[in-house]
């Protein structure tokens, strides 16, 4: 007898086979133009990464993945209790040593955090998150396949992006997938911009501030990175009326008490820094000390506490002792089940996979095939090594310049990173599909869960590395064929 669970997986293989028959159905010469006219619209609708300042298309997959709804709703559960789990670290960490030792900050950055927090964030902490992980949606032991790589509580990229390419695919994709399979029903799922707006309006509504003004504070003038900010000031201002300001913190000034950008007030800003970028604008002589009043009256989503932002906030989530004494059952569980066992890269001794208490580093050069090696903040796939790709030497190499970093790194369970093959035209100008690893980024919020699909030759997917995005569209369950007594 098959369990609910994996009924509801071949359900799901079921309905990507049918998205997948119904795109290769599109005769070759059409496919090639869709292609193209995706590229083209992606330009048109700016879905952009800038690199070293010169724009580049990011490219869109043209074969949509598929989930149920159910799969997607039993995701936003597990995302939902990680992201809350991870909003009470500040409290733990200003308790505990043995937290505070997992995730250190520099002297600077443990007083910004020390004097940014307070009463109302323990009341109302806003943070805004996505949480990289891994699933296939095909498989019918898909929930054991939902595991998540590494937190990032703050500046999340792809707010234009994501909903932008989902809508690409919605406009020109789908209608000829419902022509070749009538029966088919695909449709996207939450907006990231939806999600971010209903969370700010509501933070707004609870420090009793009007919903004027929305300040995006990002590195303005940086010539990396996402290019999204005017298409996604233009958006909201349609959508709910705020006026969207687009600030670098060297701009923001205070009047009379009130943070202000050009002479405007700012009622809540959405921040892309770090304090540890804040504190590099000071020593070049900018005055930051607007978004040090933002932090302390709690007026900056993510807040203050999303300086917690480590890789290594896994370790905390996944050793027994610290679960058993900050989370309930039903945490643990989730935790045991979803995130991946990681641990700071020192010479001491942990509590290993299986359970029991062994030296880490024994481990680690044991099971170099299981393992990945980490910067502990770094973004953007930076420095990430697998040692199942490794010599022995290279692994041995890669661990003794890990330790001698002053930044610190961690060591993290290999997971198994889902593939899936997507057309592409090759050099003799024909379809070819080829195999693509996929990464997904859920950012959940209670009002519902978007879905960041990226999609890579390499393994490490990243954007930032040239990889792809893939829109992950929602499906019902279709009939599938059974045998007799359902075998």
């Amino acid at each position: 007898m098959l369990t609910p669970a994996e009924e509801l997986g071949l359900s799901g293989a079921a309905l990507a086979g049918r998205v997948r028959t119904a795109f290769y159905r599109i005769p070759e010469r059409d496919l090639i133009d869709l292609m193209q006219h995706i590229r083209d619209e992606s330009v048109r609708r700016h879905v952009i990464y800038l690199r070293d300042g010169q724009p580049d298309a990011i490219h869109i997959m043209p074969c949509p993945l598929a989930a149920l709804s159910d799969q997607v709703a039993y995701i936003h559960i597990v995302s939902l209790t990680i992201q809350n789990a991870l909003k009470r670290l500040p409290e733990l960490y200003f308790q505990d040593f043995a937290v505070r030792e997992v995730l250190q900050l520099s002297p600077d950055e443990d007083k910004w955090l020390w004097d940014c927090w307070g009463p109302s964030h323990r009341d109302n902490n806003p943070v805004f998150g996505r949480h990289d992980a891994v699933v296939d949606f095909t498989s019918p032991m898909w929930k054991d396949s939902l595991r998540f790589l590494e937190p990032n509580l703050s500046g999340i990229g792809g707010l234009h992006l994501v909903p932008t390419a989902e809508q690409i695919l919605a406009d020109l994709v789908l209608p000829r997938l419902i022509a070749n399979d009538p029966q088919l029903q695909l449709q996207v799922g939450a907006d990231i911009r939806q999600l971010l707006m209903q969370e700010a309006l509501e933070h707004l509504e609870s420090l009793g501030r009007p919903a004027r003004n929305l300040c995006f504070v990002e590195p303005k003038y940086a010539a990396s990175g996402p290019d999204e900010q005017e298409a996604l000031a233009q958006y909201l201002h349609e959508r709910f009326g705020l006026k969207l300001m687009h600030a670098d913190p060297a701009e923001l000034t205070l009047l009379k008490g009130e943070v202000c950008y050009n002479g405007d007030p700012v009622d809540l800003a959405y921040r892309d820094y770090a304090v540890s970028d804040l504190m590099d604008c000071e020593k070049e002589g900018v005055n930051v000390e607007p978004m040090r009043v933002l932090f302390r009256q709690n007026r900056i989503i993510s807040s203050i506490g999303a300086e917690l932002d480590q890789k290594s906030c896994w370790e905390v989530l996944t050793d027994p002792n610290l679960m058993q004494k900050y989370f309930n059952a039903d945490e643990r569980q989730i935790f045991r089940r979803h995130v991946l066992w990681t641990r700071i890269l020192s010479d001491r001794r942990t509590l290993l996979p299986d359970g029991q208490s062994g030296p880490l580093l024994e481990y680690t050069r044991r099971e170099q095939e299981t393992l990945v090696l980490k910067p502990n903040r770094s973004y953007g796939g930076q420095g990430v090594v697998l040692g199942a790709s490794m010599t022995r030497q290279e692994w041995e190499a890669s661990l003794n310049r890990a330790l001698a970093d002053k930044d610190r790194w961690v060591v993290q369970q290999l997971a198994s990173i889902p593939v899936y093959d997507f057309p592409v035209v090759g050099p003799d100008g024909a379809i070819h599909a080829e195999p693509f690893y996929t990464v997904m980024g859920f950012a959940p919020t209670k009002y519902g869960l978007a879905i960041l699909g990226r999609a890579s030759q390499k393994q490490v997917v990243n954007v930032a590395q040239r990889g792809g995005m893939c829109a992950v569209m929602l499906g019902h369950a279709t009939a599938r064929l059974v045998g007799p007594r359902g075998i």
